[in-house]
């Protein structure tokens, strides 16, 4: 068997049955070798029906066509297309160079898959059950399809390269007692990733995985009862688009990309009430996760898409965006009851968010956040609405999400924003101070607005103006020299005394006395610190940043 078969025929001791038989002479000839009843129940990879010896196929038959085939028919291309089979034993390819074309649909397979350190051109399982796939370092040329497979105990497919596609769409897979339902670590992938209505019971890892066009996830549901995280993907690339969002007619049109339609049908409901399949545009899937996710140190080069998504967490559980990068990210994720939501360290260009999103009892963590723009994407997210978000952030005080938030304004030309924000910073600094620095917090707050609202200082300054005015007009302080001194005017007096720099040429001529010299000083004091608030506030207004 280890030898190509020229001659076309069948090694004398292999004793092919006739389902057997019919497939050597399909893949001679390139067509589809189909089994199938035409009854549904009965070819449904994933029923509890006997399968009987007539719909049967080694694996040690299809093992032998993929790695020393027969030569092909004059005038065609070997390949095996091979439909609604029983496989028996354990296909395994491990290491092997498979140079034809595959694709098996409605199969059903009795042991494993196995293609370690394999190298294929593209291979394709379609509405297929296998127990598990082995496919650890796999090298592919073009695609790898598994829509709509049933796969319970897992798929391996750590460091595995995969030359432009590799499609999950609508299917479903498990972990047995495997903590991992899907393990992919170090997976390479040249275009895209489609994993649309997939459905994971078990931990999904992507660690260290690249992505060279767009990774699709729309519809998706990922479940892990045995352990911590649902999805974990932290060091992932993906060259363009991440999306975990709702399947609906909108994002249909993403779900197809380059991949051949072949491997692709895509239905939420049964329309026609007998089996068939056919799109319905009114329903919607969301994207829902129960357990942790990890897409800590990500690098997503278009955008980071988590929208209308429902995330399940436990208490010790995360959405942990910890220093991941990316020109924009979109999260409008329904609210989540527990577990923390962490952006600590990420760096973004623009944020796109709703205010609804975002929990409210201090389970949210940007410590070194950074965006250039936050845009509402669905309703409205005003000043006083980002300062709460900013407070649900900081259960104790620190100043960065203060700062990053008024300097977005700021750079947005907002300046009277970016003073409110800079303002409640300095209020809520207040309330960590020991009691002297909180009543003079206080005071500067009431007076001047810590300076970030010039215009309430030179409010006070004009209360104070208008209050000596009146006290030194009834009380006019005796002149220096009687003979010198200019005509009395208490309302150039007081502004003497609150302009500093300034001088009218009254405070120097008139001498008070006793607790009205107590009055003038005091004067001079809050004239200096009001007309430097006003000054600063005006500066700032000038310069706009």
């Amino acid at each position: 068997m280890s030898e190509p078969q020229d001659s076309g025929e069948p090694p004398s001791g292999l004793q092919l049955t006739t389902a057997e038989w019919g497939l050597w002479q399909a893949f001679r000839n390139g067509s589809e070798h189909d089994l199938r009843t035409r009854e549904p129940e009965l070819d449904d990879p994933n029923g509890d029906h006997t399968w009987g010896p007539e719909r049967s196929v080694r694996a040690r038959v299809i093992a032998l066509l993929l790695l020393h085939g027969p030569p092909p028919l004059l005038g065609r291309v070997a390949s095996l297309h091979l439909t609604g089979a029983y496989v028996t034993g354990c296909l395994d390819v491990s290491g092997g160079a498979v140079e034809p074309y595959f694709e098996l649909r409605h199969c059903r397979f009795e042991q494993e898959v196995r293609m370690p350190e394999a190298r294929l051109h593209t291979a394709r399982f379609v509405d297929c059950y296998l127990p598990r796939l082995e496919a650890a370092r796999l090298t592919t040329e073009g695609d790898l399809h598994l829509p709509r497979c049933s796969i319970p105990e897992g798929i391996k497919l750590t460091d595995a390269t995969i030359g432009t596609d590799l499609l999950l769409n609508e299917a479903t897979v498990g972990s047995s007692r495997r903590s991992r339902a899907i393990s992919a670590d170090g997976l390479t992938v040249s275009q895209e990733l489609q994993a649309s209505l997939l459905r994971v019971d078990g931990q999904t890892s992507l660690r260290g995985a690249t992505i060279g066009s767009s990774l699709h996830m729309f519809g998706t549901v990922l479940r892990n009862p045995y352990g911590r995280f649902a999805l974990y993907a932290p060091q992932m690339t993906v060259e363009q688009v991440a999306s975990f969002a709702d399947a609906n007619r909108g994002s249909a049109p993403q779900f197809y990309g380059a991949t051949p339609p072949t491997g692709t049908d895509y239905t939420f409901a049964d329309l026609t009430g007998t089996g068939g399949r056919r799109w319905d545009p009114h329903r919607t899937k969301h994207f829902e996760c129960t357990g942790g996710v990890v897409l800590d140190d990500g690098r997503f080069g278009s955008s980071l898409v988590i929208e209308n998504a429902r995330f399940e967490l436990q208490r010790d559980q995360e959405l942990s965006l910890r220093r991941l990068s990316t020109p924009e990210l979109t999260f409008t994720p329904q609210a989540t009851e527990r577990g923390l939501i962490v952006l600590s360290g990420a760096t973004v260009e623009k944020l796109l968010d709703r205010v609804t999103s975002w929990p409210r009892d201090n389970r949210l963590w940007m410590a070194g956040f950074t965006y250039q723009h936050a845009i509402p994407k669905e309703g409205h997210f005003n000043v006083h609405e980002r300062l709460q978000w900013v407070a649900a952030a900081t259960a104790e005080y620190a100043p960065e999400p203060y700062e990053q938030l008024a300097a977005m304004y700021r750079n947005n030309g907002d300046d009277t924003n970016a003073r409110l924000v800079l303002l409640a910073k300095q209020r809520r600094r207040r309330e960590t101070l020991p009691l002297p620095g909180k009543l003079w917090g206080y005071l500067q707050d009431w007076t001047v607005a810590y300076g970030y609202r010039p215009a309430q200082a030179a409010l006070w300054m004009g209360v104070l103006w208008l209050a000596g005015s009146l006290l030194f007009e009834a009380h006019r302080p005796p002149a220096l020299k009687g003979d010198e001194a200019p005509h009395w005017s208490a309302a150039l007096y007081v502004l003497d005394l609150l302009l500093p720099v300034i001088s009218f040429g009254q405070d120097t001529a008139w001498d008070p006395g006793g607790v009205y010299q107590w009055i003038a000083a005091l004067m001079i004091m809050l004239g200096w610190i009001l007309a430097t608030t006003v000054a600063a506030g005006a500066t700032r207004l000038l310069r706009r940043q």
